[in-house]
């Protein structure tokens, strides 16, 4: 059974007190107002204003530690010197500065709200399997220009050694690679999208963007590529008389070819974009077409190589010495020839001779040396394979030449370069191949990217694409050794196939006609170009609809029918670039840049799924590790910079760009990222490593807990102390904004977010980078003791309170507000808590303004840590406070030696690294004035009419709850006769007790009334008041001017009756100061003279 407690009148008849007025209740007078006393600057009514040694004031041996303290200029600071020592002790200390104290199509469709409508049209049940839907795609994809244009040119400068270095690596990275996307790829439903998707909805956005861009760039510049190789395979072997530049002489041929690639470039890029802008349908349905040529080409060059081993082509190739001959202008490799027994020259003749003549004068290596002819394709039987083991680099214009031919070396070799020799047109090195090669290992995600098509994606995507990369790894590896086995290593290293009559090299290996590969070649790169110039606008218009890139957002529009003119648009300039640079050579390693950066980030994403272990990490694919991943992504890093470095470093600067570009601009989606989990482990981890140990003094920096108030709007009241915890962090550090509204959380909870979001905009608007927290609590002073004592989170916790002065506490008839700012003060110094209290805060300096030449001052009065000393050089970081000059002032007493005080505070500055002029205020003992001790009079006489105002007022309160009570007594005692028994407990007030009561409360009143003018004040108080006095008028006279003064801020009194008169000192020593910051440390070193 519950007690239950009540309070009821005894008397139950008409009787009212003579006081009521009413039925309802007593009329309660109007509070007071609070008395404002004035005082002045006059001596007072009780004595001369020079008090004698006689004076009780003076010379009072009262408990208040006096005895402890000799002296009167500091006493407002007497109960800190215990801890906190005067600075004229510590610099003695310091003297020898030894001792310092060490410290494209997605499921998130709702997120799309740009692009064209689209109508709903009736679903279609996904029909491709695995061969059809993946590996087909995937082996289109990765076969292409560099097999049939370079592969045997790389054979043949590398060797079969280096070469299949090249492809293990390469073939290695993107097998890894395809592992690791398989095992996102079955992670649930990839959407169009392909790789970007799956890095963006697996690395966040910032990443997503990134590698997203860098992908559609590896794609266009692919789309360069191919048509580069279209135009060589066009002008090179299909019709060379088509060239509209012509060489006239030998070394000019480099360049007409580049000028006449750029023309043919650029009109077979305007013919494409403008068939993929008319009719992408029809792509799609050559894709067979493309793909037909690549097979019947592969199966060409296999069937070629078998045929060697029985029967070799005759490909006739004509060395001079050991130099290998451009066989273009000459028939026969002969010097002469007999023609009816006379012995004649051959147009060999003229291309080294002045003239056809006999004694003609000839280049002396053609004099010096015979013409041998050998087979170009001696046959797999032959043992070629021996002399192609090994490479054969060198510099651009180095002649191709048989080592094991003789050859007689001519003196002058300077006309070598307008001789019809074979010669190497780029200088040749092993990292260069591996950038023209590694293309040829790219279109891995042709698969992942039609998934939406895909009869089982989960299943058919790791199958098709590991073995389309299985199956190329074996034509590449295969090719190298078949080719390095087959063909003579002279017309390996001809890129061209000068040699051969202009044939293209590997089509003379090719059954039953060179032009099989001619042919095929021509088409698959045609297909592949028109593939790219496809697929390379879709992934851009992709990226833009996704809104994560704001200035890309015109490329998210397009056709009525949703086809990407404006992406198709800037596609085609880009391909333009790579057209205009004209060297296959240099375009491959540019965009083996993106892909391997492409790559990079996907196994990185496979790598951190993997290890965070996140819930919805449960890929269907189970052939996957992290390491491996890992492996991956670091083979993929060390090929960007084996191909180039330069390319390597652009390529991660355009991603790093792009990345803090969507970073800056706030990516606001939220895709359940990895980095979102690494980011919180990371955090975890920092957090149990800081809260090992504290931070050391040199790591030291104010972490800050701002309390702000808030408006009845719930909008910040000073968002000037926003701004002044910007300067003072610069970004760097923790910074926690909490403010309390008074109420339950369940009644509240719609006000504390709304006034979170008006904090957190006026932090936007304030640049305060850190946390808002707000919370519900009975009443403020419980919420901010809540908020210093859990705000932050294991070693990520605030060390420094930042508040404002309540600036209204006089003018307050409610004593809360200032009450509560004392009880922080004294919460902050019990928990060790530095404290900034900043007066007139409204008058700071906002984020844009910049303070021109001014100071700011110190005023150093005790040692609490060197927290005074700090905060000025942090301030000092920030754009706002940059021109201001640093004061320290110090106070000196009668018996300090001023003079060597200077000195070693100045050199203590010195080893502390710190700027700033030093000057020591002596404050000498002088008696205290009539002005001090009316003040102090004045003070006490309000407090104590401020007790006596609040004894009223609970009186008055107390007669309006009985009245209360006696009018609902009748009904609670009708409603409570039938509960009564021997367990209620009656709490009663009868009349004569309560006038007995009111009667004695008055009197007392009236007594108090009287007894204030007859007072005389406390002399701690006084001697309080005179350092306040003394010390403002030191700090105003010396730094009125400033742009901000800080001082140390003595502590509240142990005794909390005199809290009021606590305020009234600091609001004299503050007096006539414009911007004022008081600083309390919190118990240990923040600054330290040591490195």
């Amino acid at each position: 059974m519950s007690d239950r407690f009540v309070v009821v009148p005894v008397g139950q008849g008409n009787e009212q007190c003579s006081e009521s007025k009413g039925a309802e209740g007593y009329s309660i007078e109007p509070q007071d107002a609070v008395p404002v006393l004035e005082y002045s600057r006059e001596p007072n009514r009780y004595g001369d204003g020079m008090p004698k040694e006689s004076s009780p004031f003076i010379n009072n041996t009262d408990n208040d530690k006096g005895n402890l303290y000799d002296g009167k200029n500091m006493a407002l600071f007497e109960e800190e010197m215990d801890s906190n020592p005067m600075v004229s002790s510590l610099l003695n200390k310091l003297a020898n500065y030894t001792n310092l104290t060490q410290g494209v199509k997605e499921h998130e469709e709702a997120d799309d709200d740009e692009g064209p409508a689209k109508t709903k049209k009736p679903v279609k049940s996904p029909a491709l399997g695995t061969l059809i839907g993946v590996y087909l795609p995937c082996l289109q994809n990765i076969l292409g220009v560099i097999l049939f244009l370079r592969l045997t040119w790389i054979v043949g400068t590398a060797g079969i050694m280096e070469s299949l270095a090249i492809v293990v690596m390469t073939c290695s990275c993107t097998m890894l690679t395809a592992i690791s996307m398989s095992a996102i790829a079955t992670n649930g439903v990839v959407p169009a999208g392909g790789s970007y998707y799956m890095i963006s909805r697996s690395l966040g956005p910032e990443f997503g963007g990134a590698v997203g861009l860098c992908f559609y760039l590896g794609t266009t510049f692919a789309g360069s590529m191919y048509i580069l190789g279209t135009i060589e395979i066009l002008l090179t072997y299909i019709v060379p008389s088509a060239a509209i530049f012509k060489a006239e002489k030998k070394e000019d041929e480099a360049e007409a070819l580049l000028n006449n690639m750029r023309v043919y470039g650029t009109c077979c890029l305007t013919l494409m974009s403008l068939v993929v802008f008319v009719g992408v349908k029809y792509v799609n349905k050559l894709a067979l077409v493309f793909l037909a040529c690549v097979i019947l080409s592969i199966l060409a060059i296999y069937a070629g190589v078998i045929k060697t081993a029985f029967e070799p082509p005759d490909f006739p190739i004509c060395l001079l010495g050991n130099r290998t001959l451009q066989n273009h202008n000459f028939d026969q490799c002969l010097k002469t020839m007999e023609v009816d027994n006379v012995t004649v020259t051959t147009k060999l003749w003229s291309l080294f001779c002045d003239s056809p003549d006999l004694n003609a004068t000839c280049n002396e290596y053609f004099t010096l040396n015979n013409v041998t002819v050998i087979q170009g394709i001696p046959g797999l039987t032959s043992g070629v394979i021996r002399d192609n083991i090994w490479g054969d680099y060198g510099p651009n214009g180095m002649l191709v030449e048989n080592k094991h031919q003789v050859s007689e070396p001519a003196a002058d070799t300077s006309q070598d370069i307008y001789m019809p020799y074979v010669a190497n047109d780029i200088t040749t090195f092993f990292t260069l191949l591996v950038g023209i090669y590694f293309p040829s290992v790219t279109g891995i995600m042709a698969g992942s990217n039609r998934s939406g098509d895909l009869r089982d994606a989960q299943k058919s995507i790791p199958i098709g694409t590991i073995m389309a990369i299985a199956t190329t790894t074996f034509i590449y590896i295969s090719s190298v050794i078949l080719f390095g086995a087959c063909i003579e290593g002279v017309v390996l290293r001809d890129k061209f196939g000068d040699s051969v009559k202009g044939n293209l090299v590997i089509g003379i290996l090719a059954w039953p006609s060179p032009w099989v590969i001619v042919i095929g070649s021509f088409f698959s790169c045609c297909g592949a170009g028109l593939q790219s110039l496809t697929g390379a606008p879709r992934l851009l218009q992709a990226i833009a609809r996704d809104g994560i890139v704001p200035f890309l957002q015109v490329f998210g529009h397009g056709k009525a029918n949703g086809e990407p003119t404006w992406a198709l648009l800037l596609t085609g300039g880009i391909c333009e670039i790579g057209i205009l640079i004209a060297s296959l050579d240099a375009v491959a390693p540019i965009l083996s840049m993106f892909f391997l950066m492409c790559y990079l980030f996907v196994n990185l994403a496979c790598a951190l799924q993997t290890l965070l272990r996140t819930p919805n990490w449960r890929p269907r694919f189970k052939f996957y590790h992290w390491a491996l991943s890992f492996l991956g992504a670091s083979l993929c890093l060390s090929l960007m910079f084996i191909s180039s470095w330069y390319y390597a470093l652009v390529a991660m600067l355009i991603a790093g760009c792009i990345y803090k570009y969507i970073e800056y601009r706030g990516a606001e989606k939220e895709w359940g990222d990895g980095i979102n989990g690494l980011s919180l482990n990371a955090a975890r981890y920092a957090l149990i490593r800081l809260e090992e140990a504290p931070p050391h003094t040199k790591n030291w920096r104010p972490q800050i807990l701002l309390l702000l108030n808030l408006d009845s709007d719930h909008t910040v009241k000073h968002p000037r102390l926003l701004s002044f915890c910007t300067q003072l962090k610069a970004g760097k550090g923790l910074t926690i904004v909490g403010s309390v509204l008074e109420g339950t959380y369940m009644t509240k909870e719609a006000e504390v977010k709304k006034a979170e979001q008006n904090i957190k905009s006026s932090m936007t608007t304030e640049r305060t980078k850190g946390f808002c927290h707000v919370v519900a609590s009975s009443n403020l002073r419980d919420g901010f003791s809540h908020l210093i004592q859990t705000a932050g989170l294991g070693g990520m916790k605030h060390n420094t309170v930042l508040m404002a002065w309540p600036g209204t506490w006089k003018q307050s008839n409610d004593p809360v507000s200032w009450k509560n700012f004392i009880e922080t003060v004294r919460e902050t110094t019990a928990a060790h808590q530095a404290l900034l209290v900043a007066k007139n805060v409204d008058s700071f300096p906002t984020n844009a303004d910049r303070l021109g030449q001014g100071t700011i001052d110190v005023w150093w009065v005790v040692h609490d840590g060197g927290l005074l000393m700090l905060l000025p050089f942090l301030l000092r970081q920030h754009k706002v406070w940059r021109k201001c000059k640093m004061r320290i002032f110090t106070v000196a007493n009668m018996d300090d030696n001023s003079i060597q005080m200077k000195k070693d505070l100045q050199m203590f500055l010195y080893h502390l690294r710190l700027d700033a002029e030093v000057e020591v205020v002596e404050m000498h003992d002088s008696d205290i004035s009539a002005f001090t001790y009316e003040k102090t009079l004045v003070m006490e006489q309000r407090s104590q009419m401020l007790k006596q105002m609040q004894l009223s007022r609970t009186e008055r309160e107390r007669e309006a709850q009985l009245i209360h009570d006696r009018n609902t007594a009748s009904h609670a005692a009708l409603n409570d006769k039938a509960d009564a028994g021997p367990d209620r407990v009656h709490m009663t007030w009868t009349k004569d007790k309560f006038l007995t009561e009111r009667n004695r409360n008055r009197a007392e009143a009236n007594m108090g009334v009287r007894d204030i003018f007859n007072m005389k004040p406390n002399q701690s108080n006084v001697r309080r008041m005179h350092t306040a006095v003394k010390l403002n008028e030191v700090v105003v006279n010396k730094s009125q001017g400033a742009h901000l003064v800080l001082l140390n801020m003595p502590g509240p009194p142990k005794n909390r009756g005199g809290d009021e008169n606590y305020m009234e000192f600091l609001e004299v020593l503050l007096e006539g100061l414009n911007r004022v910051l008081l600083v309390r440390g919190g118990g240990r070193e923040v600054i330290t003279i040591y490195s």
